[in-house]
């Protein structure tokens, strides 16, 4: 009951935009410190929080020598109360710039921060806003998760690097899921945990788990999407088990195998290997190919076939599950298994 409780909020958050998911100060330094030989000479953007309260704006500006940056700009959707949940509905929009200390004290004070007004709201997806974007070098945030498809098109399309946080389940969208096979986009070091604890008035936290927080919301799944290069995306996964057709079963609908936990993938496998989406924490594009991913629509485009005719009568209790024709599935026991959305690679460095 919990759980659809949590999942019903979380639901409304993408249905009513109201995902304004505040990113700790603890949780942006513990990941940014991965990253700081990329910012320095360049222009900083956090274009999706208001920068009188932002963390993202605080760890820059305070660390803005530190890191050798040449310019930080923030920008958010209308807001001019220092309520952090003021409900955007200010008549006007600012932004601002800082480009560093200026009076030897080594803090961003005041009157060092350049405050200007916007002509429009602030949206990521104005015109002033694109215009911001385009004189930024790296672009670091918490973007609205229900407008994340969009959000990261435009970074893309702009051809800007990024570090920005996002829900694990975006690798399966069909905007997401091809630069990240086409290793334009891939996961960072990740919250602590593999949750995230967010400033969010609008949702009750149902979480059970011992390290909630007063105040805040849990969200698990959620992780750092970036295109900077960093060590931990080129440190291979240590592999120990080997292939048996016992412990590895191939899909009915596509040749591949199944593997449950990403530290059980067979070291001596050559063949098409099913992973779950977890697997792309310790993705190392040296040792793993991504071919696709097994899920509907997506999955269609390698060749999953639908339900074999003999297993038609199997659908209507999977589909409670959310199964449709273009997932993988097993047959275990002479049972339809349908396990969770599943990445399909190759092992690049077969052991045998």
């Amino acid at each position: 009951m919990i759980d659809k409780a949590k999942n019903k909020n979380l639901q409304e958050a993408k249905t009513n935009k109201k995902d304004e998911f505040y990113t700790q100060l603890s949780d942006i330094e513990r990941e940014l410190k991965y990253y700081k030989k990329h910012f320095k000479d360049k222009v900083v953007y956090c274009n999706c929080d208001d920068p009188r309260v932002s963390n993202f704006f605080h760890y820059f500006s305070y660390n803005f020598e530190k890191l050798g940056l040449k310019k930080l700009v923030a920008t958010c959707y209308k807001n001019q109360n220092m309520d952090l949940f003021s409900q955007n509905d200010a008549e006007q929009a600012i932004y601002l710039e800082y480009t560093g200390d200026k009076n030897g004290n080594n803090i961003p004070d005041p009157e060092e921060i350049g405050i200007k007004k916007l002509k429009g709201d602030g949206d990521f997806r104005s015109k002033e806003c694109i215009e911001l974007l385009k004189q930024a070098d790296i672009v670091v945030t918490n973007p609205p998760f229900s407008l994340f498809r969009e959000y990261v098109s435009q970074l893309i399309e702009y051809d800007k690097k990024f570090v920005i946080v996002g829900h694990q389940n975006a690798i399966k969208y069909k905007e997401i899921f091809p630069l990240i096979r086409d290793n334009k986009l891939w996961l960072g070091y990740g919250f602590k945990g593999g949750a995230g604890h967010f400033i969010n008035e609008h949702y009750e936290d149902y979480a059970t788990a011992t390290d909630r927080k007063e105040g805040m919301i849990r969200v698990s799944g959620v992780h750092w999407f970036t295109n900077l290069e960093i060590n931990k995306r080129h440190e291979d996964l240590i592999l120990y088990k080997k292939y048996t057709p016992e412990e590895y079963p191939k899909f009915e609908n596509f040749d591949a195998i199944n593997v449950d936990v990403t530290k059980d993938i067979p070291m001596d496998y050559d063949g098409l290997i099913g992973v779950p989406i977890t697997f792309m924490d310790k993705y190392n594009p040296d040792q793993f190919e991504i071919i696709g991913v097994g899920i509907a629509n997506l999955g269609l485009e390698m060749g999953i076939e639908p339900y074999k005719p003999e297993h038609k009568k199997y659908r209507k209790e999977v589909q409670k599950r959310g199964a449709v024709d273009g997932d993988l599935y097993m047959m275990v026991d002479g049972v339809v298994t349908v396990p969770y959305s599943r990445i399909i690679i190759r092992n690049k460095k077969v052991q045998k």
